[in-house]
């Protein structure tokens, strides 16, 4: 055969049956779907994955009414972290598909159970609705959600936010990842980025101006120092960084709220106490629905003689990453680091869903405003959840409280009473009492059967020194994941007998502060190694009176 028929003959079959070597997919008939309220019937918004039975491919479904919106989100990492969903505004939605059979699952943020439906699609179009059914109402109790880190852009937040349901969204509009750089020049959507709350409805808005700091290189080297996230600024700052401080001066004097972002970033010891940073993230955005997959990401800046750090030949177990966060969050707070929780995915970079992992802040009856909702989050009134619903109090008081007294009562044990209610998905494994002493106290739940469960909790917990309590619970999916909630800490100060942090949690400070000085050394300026040491003789300071 020659060599132009050869191409006369390969080309017709191109044409007739697609490219040689690929499935030529042949689009059967439109699937026409809408999610509504179980209880209301009312259209919900939502967001939807569709896969097909062999679970190896994924569609996009498409809004199929002019006014409404659907943004599709395909993220993925390795083989099993697959994040592949559209969210959709309260409106029909239609997608096309090739003939056969596939799976349908719909959710709504943390609030609503999730229902998958199967359907088969042939020649003729199909007609489902899917219902979502809420088994829990948070801010019928006063509490609303957020997700502090987001990488989407403005336009598609409104969407996001209601599909999630989630009540305040910050969207990292500066983000920038060289040194002493401008934020302005990281900015991600066009300028000039509004300073006022952008609000979807009532009880969804967006704070649009936030910056990252996300340092991977210090001039023209390839050099990690880690990230900090800057929420609710006022206007652009004009501050590149390192130094840390002169960002964290200007970023307080406009109200904003310095957020670590990570535990495990090579910088995080240092600018905890150099920044003062307001917020510690209890779920960050390495925390996925989809499989763990950064398990050997930062693995050398681990708390490497921690037992409660488990680790495997691979990296870190999921586990053994939440504990890493968990560990080195006590310890700061044990040094005087009174970091309040937050909770970010980075939704928009990585393979999650926004809101995945939020905090919780509670308003009580107070109505819903973006002030007020930081406010709160700032005084640590607050959960952080990637599953169970903490309703807590500590007495008639809500956790971030603090209980002063000028001396302490030699000899006498006073209690703290701890009440409320924990309610999940799925059955909880325990729930724990957890304090500056460390585990005070493991509770079993009973066994429990329904659509969702309820623990009742009433506890009292001794102290006759300075002390921080929080609860902390964790439950476990039927495919054997784990997910869990953080209050945030209520804290006992006697004023003459400070808490005191255990040595071992001071000397790894220490340790990784040495570690960050020597690595430093030769890369940053004089300037910018002076925060370092400072952070140093910070923690040597506390080693004096560690216990």
């Amino acid at each position: 055969m020659s060599h132009r028929r050869y191409l006369i003959i390969l080309l017709l079959i191109v044409a007739t049956f697609g490219p040689v070597g690929t499935t030529h997919e042949l689009i059967a008939a439109v699937l026409r779907g809408e999610i509504r309220d179980a209880e209301s019937g009312e259209l919900l918004p939502a967001r939807i994955s569709i896969q097909s039975e062999d679970g190896t491919k994924w569609y996009f479904a498409k809004s199929a009414d002019t006014n409404g919106s659907a943004l599709s989100y395909d993220r993925v990492r390795g083989e099993r972290s697959i994040e592949k969903h559209t969210t959709l505004s309260a409106h029909p939605f239609d997608v096309e598909l090739p003939p056969g059979k596939y799976t349908l699952t719909a959710e709504r943020g943390k609030e609503y159970l999730i229902e998958t439906k199967d359907v088969e699609v042939m020649e003729k179009p199909v007609n489902v609705t899917i219902k979502l059914k809420r088994w829990i109402n948070m801010a019928e109790r006063g509490w609303y959600s957020g997700d502090t880190h987001l990488h989407r852009t403005l336009a598609e937040i409104p969407n996001l936010l209601l599909a999630e349901d989630l009540n305040i969204a910050f969207p990292m509009s500066q983000w920038v990842q060289g040194s002493h750089t401008l934020p302005e020049k990281g900015t991600i959507d066009p300028q000039p980025i509004p300073t006022d709350p952008i609000f979807a409805d009532a009880t969804h808005t967006i704070m649009p101006l936030n910056s990252e700091y996300e340092i991977f290189s210090v001039g023209s080297k390839r050099h990690t120092l880690g990230a900090v996230l800057v929420l609710g600024q006022k206007s652009p700052l004009k501050v590149g960084a390192p130094p840390m401080k002169a960002v964290a001066e200007e970023a307080h004097k406009q109200g904003a709220l310095l957020d670590l972002e990570k535990h495990s970033w090579a910088w995080t010891p240092i600018i905890a106490p150099v920044m003062k940073a307001d917020l510690y993230p209890l779920t960050n955005n390495h925390v996925w629905r989809t499989e763990f997959a950064f398990k050997s990401w930062t693995i050398e800046n681990n708390w490497r003689d921690n037992p409660r750090i488990e680790t495997t030949k691979e990296g870190f177990t999921e586990e053994g990453w939440l504990n890493f966060g968990f560990e080195t969050y006590y310890a700061l707070l044990n040094c005087g680091l009174r970091m309040r929780p937050t909770a970010g995915t980075g939704n928009g970079v990585h393979s999650v869903s926004a809101g995945f992992g939020r905090v919780y802040v509670n308003l009580g009856q107070d109505k819903f405003t973006p002030a007020l909702w930081m406010k709160r989050l700032d005084e640590g009134r607050s959960f952080v959840t990637t599953g169970p619903m903490l309703m807590l109090k500590i007495g008639d008081k809500p956790f971030g409280f603090f209980k002063q007294s000028k001396s302490k009562r030699r000899g006498l044990v006073d209690v703290f009473p701890i009440e409320g209610r924990i309610v999940s998905q799925f059955p909880l494994d325990r729930i724990e009492i957890i304090s500056s002493e460390g585990v005070e106290r493991v509770i079993k739940p009973p066994a429990q059967t329904g659509e969702y469960f309820t623990n009742d909790l009433s506890e009292f917990v001794p102290y006759d020194d300075s002390k921080w309590f929080a609860v902390r619970c964790f439950e476990k999916l039927p495919n054997g994941r784990t997910r869990f909630a953080h209050s945030a800490p209520a804290f006992i100060d006697i004023e003459d007998s400070p808490i005191r942090p255990r040595r071992e949690q001071v000397r790894y400070l220490i340790q990784r502060c040495e570690e960050e000085i020597a690595r430093n050394k030769d890369v940053l300026k004089e300037a910018e190694l002076a925060e370092y040491r400072e952070a140093l003789e910070f923690y040597q300071s506390k080693l004096a009176t560690a216990r």
